[in-house]
Order: structure tokens, then C-alpha cells, then sequence
């Protein structure tokens, strides 16, 4: 498959490179210092599944030079979706279709509204990456994993495709379940609520859930997602809360998520998209978020200052 990721980070730079690594034909939408590095000296990635380096990396700034693949990976934040997609239409031909790897679960929507749904796939992925200096990505925790599907469930032969391309890929699993709008609720349910409660307490999720206070803050949290779900008929299993705290439990003590660390250094995050999104939510089902809508104004001051609209 030709494949493009636009988007090069943590998350674009891991998947990307693993299936260029195992032979996949992949062009790196980047920019800046972190494209001419790979350009000049390949993509490194560091990673607890192994390290390796792409020597030979093909990559640009520019779209229009890459002309129609067969499918674009979104790797962006989730703020930066609306402007990614129109950045993305030199590379959308009649075939193409577009995986998103955005937290949050309104990515597919958004994109769908600028391509149609025959060009838009739901996806999800989970891990623990970031860029740790031009051309250099380093992955530190969690099993990455990769799920994604047609949104209304259908088998089809695309889908397959990508799969069986990822499959031949060191270092990740993947999977194409059969319901992939609950597989995106079951990540949104973990990260949007330790995002939220790590933003509020700036302290790792072995503080959180330790202390007896703050765990119970996150259970609240993630039932109050949960409700949502069910209000918008997500099938998620009704020991989701449960299921979640015992993902969250075997997560290293000092782990942060990547929405809480951006807080916590002043930057943009997507705190819009993953506890605002709930609230806004909640309040068009008629399901009442009082934990998640006291994070949500906690954090939007410091949000508001990242982005210029409010000084103090």
C-alpha cells in the first residue's frame, strides 16, 4: 500500500516507521527541524519493543508533491484536525480513505464532513510516545496498539488491506474489531478522565490512584462518561469502570498522559476535545457530568492563557 502520515510525532512517527520498516511504501508529511533531520540522517525510533532506524526516509512539507495514496494515517492533535484535512486533499483521490489516530472520538465525524464517509475510516491507537528531538521518536510505555473499521461496522476489503499491512509490522498489535465505535469509547473512557484528573493534580497516575480521594474521583469520572455512552448507545460492557481502573493500575506509577503534560507546560492541549467534548456531550443526551464539568472549567483558564485569549 502507499501509504501517507500526516503528522510525524509521537504517535505518526511510531506507526509510520514500523510499517516502513517492514516494507510498506510510506511518505511522512513533517516539517520544520524535525523534517530536514529525517531527510539528512533518517528517522530514529527508541522503543521498548526494540530500536530502529529508517536510513532512507521519504518525507516533505508539502502535499501536492506526494499526489493521490491509497491511504492518509491522521496523526495530528485533535485541535489541529480541521486544518489537517484541508491540508490532506492533494492526497485524497476516489480511492483513498483516511485512518484517524486522534484521542477523543469526534476526529471521524470531522473529517467525514470535509470527504464523506466513503473516505473515512473510526480508528484508535494506545501508546506512550513523543518526539524526543528532530528526526527522533522515542516510545516508552504501553503495548502499542492499533484498532480500526468501517463506522458502520461493515466488512471491507480496505480495511482488510490495512490490516494485513500493519500485521506484518514489529512492535504493535492490531486489530480490526467488530465494533470499532466502542473500541474508540473504551480509549476515550481511560484517557479523557486521566488526562482530566492528571491536569487538576499534576500528579502521576500512581498518586492518583493511590490516594483514596483522588481514585474515587476517577471512578466518578469514568462513570459519568459511561453514562453518556449508553445515553448515544455505544456498546460498551457494563463493567467498563472496572475494566478501565485495572488498565490504569498496571500503568507505571510515574506515568503521565500526553493531554495533563501539555497543562502542566503552559502549551495547548486537547482538553476541548476530550473532557470538553464529554460536557458538550452530556449536555445534548441530557446526562448529567458534574466531576467532568468541574475538571473541564478548572482546566480551561490555563487553557485559555496557552492560546492567548486570557492573561493572568
Amino acid at each position: 500500500m502507499r501509504i501517507a502520515v500526516f503528522g510525524t510525532g509521537g504517535v505518526g512517527g511510531y506507526y509510520g516507521g514500523r510499517l516502513a520498516e517492514a516494507g510498506e511504501d510510506v511518505v511522512f508529511i513533517a516539517r520544520g527541524e524535525h523534517l530536514e533531520a529525517m531527510r539528512q540522517h533518517g528517522l530514529k525510533v527508541e522503543s521498548t519493543k526494540g530500536d530502529f532506524v529508517i536510513s532512507s526516509v521519504n518525507a516533505t512539507d508539502n502535499p501536492a508533491e506526494v499526489g493521490h495514496v491509497d491511504v492518509v494515517i491522521s496523526c495530528v492533535k485533535c485541535w489541529q484536525v480541521a486544518e489537517a484535512a484541508e491540508a490532506i486533499k492533494p492526497l485524497v483521490g476516489p480511492e483513498t480513505f483516511i485512518l484517524p489516530m486522534e484521542n477523543g472520538v469526534e476526529a471521524p465525524g470531522e473529517l467525514a464532513k470535509v470527504f464523506g464517509w466513503a473516505h473515512v475510516l473510526g480508528g484508535v491507537c494506545g501508546i506512550v510516545s513523543f518526539k524526543a528531538g528532530p528526526g527522533h521518536i522515542r516510545h516508552v510505555a504501553y503495548e502499542p496498539f492499533v484498532n480500526f473499521g468501517e463506522w458502520d461496522n461493515r466488512p471491507s476489503e480496505r480495511v482488510e488491506r490495512l490490516r494485513q499491512a500493519f500485521a506484518k509490522s514489529k512492535g504493535l498489535i492490531v486489530d480490526a474489531p467488530p465494533d470499532i465505535q466502542a473500541a474508540m469509547w473504551r480509549k476515550y473512557i481511560l484517557i479523557a478522565t486521566w488526562s482530566g484528573i492528571g491536569g487538576v493534580t499534576r500528579a502521576p497516575i500512581g498518586v492518583v490512584r493511590s490516594q483514596p480521594g483522588t481514585r474515587r474521583i476517577l471512578e466518578r469520572a469514568m462513570e459519568e462518561v459511561h453514562r453518556v455512552a449508553k445515553a448515544l448507545h455505544i456498546g460498551l460492557p457494563d463493567d467498563i469502570v472496572s475494566l478501565t481502573m485495572a488498565t490504569l493500575d498496571s500503568v507505571e506509577y510515574g506515568g503521565t498522559a500526553s493531554m495533563q503534560r501539555d497543562v502542566m507546560e503552559g502549551r495547548y492541549s486537547e482538553l476541548e476535545a476530550q473532557i470538553g467534548a464529554l460536557v458538550r456531550m452530556g449536555e445534548e443526551t441530557g446526562v448529567d457530568t458534574p466531576v467532568n464539568t468541574f475538571i473541564y472549567h478548572s482546566l480551561r483558564p490555563m487553557e485559555l492563557r496557552a492560546r492567548g485569549d486570557l492573561e493572568f
